[in-house]
Parts: structure tokens; C-alpha cells; sequence
């Protein structure tokens, strides 16, 4: 009977020692526990990255641990699309989705927009079309109208972008001759335009504001519904006769499944991000434009896009 209390007593205390071992470990496993990494799809010093990296500091500020940015930059975007889809689903890894999102499946890329936890939309940067500063055209009519008689080439970010649907979709629409040249990012193809290697670029407003505020680029038309603040003087395409809007939206995802409460904590982090002054400040000189989207208004949105563009790219 001794012994048999005795066990009784030591198995009891055995429990608690445990228990007491367990609880901190359980502390540490709290998210998030240690570094995160944000992908970025495209190569540094465009809207993506700039946003991505103005996002990635106030999230280390709010959540304790450092977030790391990770340029993975390729085949306009899908290569870092697929390496998040491939890492565990515990908000550890997370990366920028752009509008890319809405329109690689309809281009020939093996992606799935189910394959992703959406977690919010953060900006947009509207569709420009810019020729260098020494460029021949002064007005979206004038490029045009020399591209009915030659071929004009134009580079963007990349064959699934926005920018790129959007030079294609004004080529079926006014039979002119415009060729895509595709780059990894929007800052190359930027850097081709004012390098001469292209006769023109369609890029995010994020890319090209600083070049048209220096002179060196000269913005013909704004995909957009109203005018952008950055660009003075410059009329949007449907203020030029042309019913066309293109947006180089963008925002937060990471794996499908990750936890619902590591979700709630990532959303409510990025929530404070985007309406940080900071954050402000660091995007909005370069044109780019600050809108939050909670993960399921965005994956809404995302999906609305997606069917804009099949409808849009099947003509």
C-alpha cells in the first residue's frame, strides 16, 4: 500500500515537472518565434520591392522578429510564386502577390490562385505608357499612330503582367504594331527605356515618377480612371479616347493553409502597416498609391481580376 502511494506521489510529480517544462516551451512556440522571409517576385528597386520593403520593416517593428526580404525574381514571377507554395504553411514565409496573380494562368504559366492564404491587398501603382525624354512622340496619337506603319517595341516587367496586357490589348485595339519586351521587374525594363533599347515602356507609376519628375522621362498616357498626382499634365487613356485601365496592384500572401490564428495576427500586423505614416511615406513619393484589402476582399478581388483578364487576353 506504501509502494503503491509512493508511485501514486511520484507519477503526480513527475505530471507537474512536466508540466512546468512544458509551459515555457510552449511560450516560445507563440507566433511568430523567429525570423520570417518575404519574397519579392521581382528584382530589386521597382514598385514590388520598394513596397515589399517598406511593408517588411514595419512588420519587424510590430512583430518582434526580423523579416527578411528575398528577391527570387523569373518568369514574371511564377519562379517565387512557386517556391512560397512550396514552404510550410506556418506564416513563416510570405511574399508579394501582385496583379500578376490575375492573369499568369491565362498566359500559359502552370500557376493556381488556390494554391495561396491571402492576407491583403497593400497598394497600387496605375499603368503608364513613358518614351525617353528625346523621344520623337509627344502624345499617346503620335506613338501610336507611327506604330501603324512600324513596329515599336515596348518592354515591361514581364509576358504575365499588367503592363505587358496592357500594350497588347491597346495593339488588337488600334491595330498599331507594339512588341512586348519582357524583363524581370519594373525597374529594368524602366532602366531599357532610358537606355534606349526599347522605343517605349509600360511600367507602374512607382517606376516611373521619379524619371518624369527628373525630365528624363516623358509619360504619354495613364491607365487609370482619374488622373495620377505625381504626373501634372499628363491625361489618362480614357481621357485620350482609349476605354483602358490597368493597375500594378499588389499585396501580402503566403502558402494555402496557414493557421487561422497565425492568419489573424499576419493580417492585423499588415493592417497597421499599410496605415503607418511611415509606410506613407516611404511608398507615396514614388507614385505608388496606398489600398488595404483584408485577405478575403482581396482574394475577391483577385479572382474578379483573373476573370477580367481571361475575357480580356482570349479576344
Amino acid at each position: 500500500m506504501k509502494l503503491s502511494k509512493f508511485f501514486m506521489q511520484s507519477a503526480a510529480a513527475a505530471a507537474l515537472f512536466g508540466l512546468a517544462l512544458a509551459t515555457p516551451s510552449f511560450a516560445q512556440d507563440k507566433f511568430p518565434s523567429k525570423d520570417i522571409t518575404f519574397v519579392v517576385q521581382a528584382a530589386a528597386g521597382g514598385a514590388s520591392d520598394r513596397t515589399s520593403r517598406a511593408i517588411a520593416a514595419e512588420l519587424e517593428k510590430d512583430l518582434g522578429v526580423n523579416v527578411i526580404v528575398e528577391n527570387r525574381p523569373g518568369a514574371t514571377g511564377t519562379v517565387a510564386f512557386a517556391h512560397v507554395a512550396e514552404q510550410p504553411a506556418d506564416g513563416y514565409t510570405i511574399g508579394f502577390g501582385p496583379v500578376e496573380f490575375a492573369i499568369a494562368e491565362h498566359i500559359g504559366y502552370d500557376f493556381n490562385r488556390e494554391n495561396y492564404t491571402y492576407l491583403a491587398q497593400v497598394m497600387d501603382s496605375p499603368v503608364v505608357l513613358a518614351v525617353r525624354a528625346d523621344s520623337p512622340y509627344n502624345t499617346l496619337e503620335e506613338f501610336l499612330e507611327a506604330a501603324k506603319t512600324e513596329e515599336l517595341s515596348v518592354s515591361n516587367s514581364g509576358a504575365a503582367s499588367a503592363f505587358a496586357a496592357a500594350t497588347f490589348t491597346l495593339s488588337k485595339m488600334t491595330g498599331a504594331k507594339l512588341t512586348g519586351v519582357p524583363f524581370d521587374g519594373g525597374a529594368p525594363a524602366v532602366a531599357a527605356a532610358l537606355g534606349g533599347h526599347v522605343d517605349a515602356v509600360t511600367a507602374g507609376a512607382g517606376e516611373t515618377a521619379t524619371a518624369f519628375a527628373d525630365g528624363t522621362l516623358k509619360v504619354l498616357a495613364i491607365f487609370s480612371d482619374k488622373p495620377h498626382p505625381m504626373f501634372e499634365g499628363v491625361k489618362t487613356a480614357k481621357e485620350q479616347g482609349y476605354d483602358l485601365t490597368f493597375g500594378a496592384w499588389g499585396g501580402v500572401y503566403g502558402p494555402a493553409g496557414i493557421p487561422d490564428d497565425v492568419k489573424e495576427i499576419l493580417e492585423e500586423s499588415i493592417r497597421k502597416a499599410v496605415s503607418s505614416q511611415t509606410f506613407l511615406d516611404a511608398i507615396t513619393p514614388a507614385g505608388i498609391l496606398p489600398v488595404y484589402r483584408p485577405g478575403d476582399e482581396w482574394k475577391a478581388f483577385v479572382d474578379a481580376e483573373a476573370a477580367r483578364y481571361g475575357e480580356m487576353l482570349a479576344q
